[in-house]
């Protein structure tokens, strides 16, 4: 019989989950995990990792389409649907085991099906209406992630309206898509689908697109969207969504005035709420505000010994900060030294269209708000030679210093790679970095890590190639 006694149970297998796992068992911990489905949660099987797989298609097909521009000759260019979402899936299956792998590597135990908490110290595993198996633990981690938000009278119903999961996997490629919501996940398929031929509507009820950017970012992306064929209307809202045959009417209202479009397929990218319903908290001191678990700076619930991770716990809802909780959680149940809470402000955040977008840390408009005084900096992709060389020229970094400390407060970015460029300012508030150690840094050339370097000396007045 499974042994079903540990020190920590880890209810949820997503980033936030299976990264708390390993580092339990690291220091020493019995653990165990439990899983009702995909191990690596709606990230790696639904999320991150399968979009971008989508997204690298989108990518390639467009540099195809201009392939041209840097001395190639392509013919007959298109794409084979079923085939570029069989990589999707296979990307996903290949890390899936991966997950799998890791956990035994690491003696972590996997229980298959529903967790809940099932009383103090106890957390039952419930599958296919069998008896419940009880497992005893000291600490319980609740990584139960989230799901799809849906708005009153427009829930998805998988074939005309879809959700992320279905516009992953879609049955058509629809000639007309509107996407509902501009956050990353929305402009994500639209960057998407657009690339490979829909003719995308995008409706954001704020006054702008990717609202949690700095709005000169959001300002720039829009333009670049727009030049792309891409229609977007913001401060607008959807209010109903009539099915046909084979296609939606949407009703939209801005300014008073209402429009109606239709389109072959929706998407609804209107945020996420927290799975807490089922992880058995009812009777328990665990609050939920706004369908998430509320905790404090180390993860703890309002219960004693259950603990909270991840989407659950709320915004902002990223793999990187879940993976980050479940370390700190399990270091300071561990008693590790040194262990410190994580700080929300320097968690950088991606959205992988194209242009890409990528930023850490205070926007302008916020740091303004929070009284400080300034110094920005930008520099522009076509000030770049590596930009110019890859055919990427359209793009801005964008930086904010505290005027008399020097403090590195936040930085922006729009173009070619900046996902992949944003860590380096990450790592620079991290160490509590000022523009003068930036300034000293040598930056390789050529890069586009280089216009990091100049967006610096921009915000002191000191840019040499702009």
């Amino acid at each position: 019989m499974a042994d079903t006694s540990f020190d920590i149970v880890v209810i949820g297998t997503g980033p936030g989950g299976y990264v708390a796992a390993i580092r339990a068992a690291q220091l020493g911990m019995k653990t165990a995990v439990v899983e009702r489905e995909h191990l690596g949660g709606i990230c790696l099987n639904w999320g991150c990792i399968p979009t971008k797989a989508l997204l690298r298609t989108a990518e390639v097909y467009e540099t195809m389409k201009h392939a041209a521009d840097y001395g190639l000759k392509v013919e007959g260019i298109s794409y084979d649907p079923k085939k570029v979402i069989e990589r999707s899936r296979a990307v996903a299956r290949q890390l899936n085991g991966g997950v799998g792998h890791l956990l035994r590597k690491n003696k972590v135990p996997v229980f298959d099906g529903w967790g809940k908490l099932g009383g103090r110290g106890k957390v039952l595993v419930e599958k296919g209406g069998t008896a419940p198996v009880e497992l005893a633990a000291r600490h319980v981690i609740l990584a139960t992630g989230a799901r799809a938000r849906s708005l009153p009278g427009m829930e998805p119903d998988g074939r005309l309206v879809w959700t992320y999961k279905e516009a992953m996997v879609p049955d058509v490629m629809p000639k007309s898509l509107l996407v509902v919501g501009s956050g990353a996940i929305g402009i994500e398929f639209a960057s998407f689908y657009r690339s490979l031929g829909s003719e995308v509507t995008v409706v954001e009820i704020v006054d702008r697109i990717l609202p949690a950017e700095d709005a000169e970012i959001s300002a720039f992306a829009r333009k670049s969207f727009e030049k792309q064929g891409m229609k977007i209307h913001t401060s607008a809202a959807v209010k109903a969504l009539k099915p046909g045959r084979d296609s939606v009417t949407a009703t939209i209202e801005a300014g008073g005035k209402t429009q109606e479009l239709t389109v072959d397929r929706v998407i609804m990218a209107v945020g996420i709420t927290g799975n807490v319903e089922t992880c058995g908290i009812e009777g328990t001191a665990v609050k939920v505000e706004r369908g998430h678990i509320v905790v404090d700076e180390w993860l703890r619930t309002g219960e004693a010994g259950v603990y909270a991770i991840g989407d659950v716990v709320g915004a902002p809802w990223l793999a990187h900060k879940a993976s980050h909780e479940g370390v700190i959680c399990v270091e300071k149940i561990a008693g590790v030294p040194g262990v410190h809470p994580l700080d929300i402000r320097r968690i950088p955040g991606c959205t992988y269209s194209r242009p890409q977008i990528a930023s850490v840390g205070l926007s302008e408009a916020a740091a303004k708000a929070a009284g400080r005084e300034i110094k920005v900096g930008r520099f522009p992709f076509i000030g770049n030679g590596k930009a110019i060389a890859l055919g990427e020229p359209e793009g801005m970094v964008k930086t904010i210093f505290d005027a008399r400390t020097g403090e590195l407060l936040g930085a922006h970015m729009v173009g070619a790679e900046v996902t992949e460029l944003i860590q380096g300012y990450a790592i620079a508030m991290s160490l509590e970095t000022t523009e003068a150690e930036l300034m000293h840094t040598v930056f390789p050339h050529p890069t586009l890590s280089e216009m990091m370097h100049e967006a610096v000396l921009d915000a002191y007045g000191r840019a040499v190639h702009f």
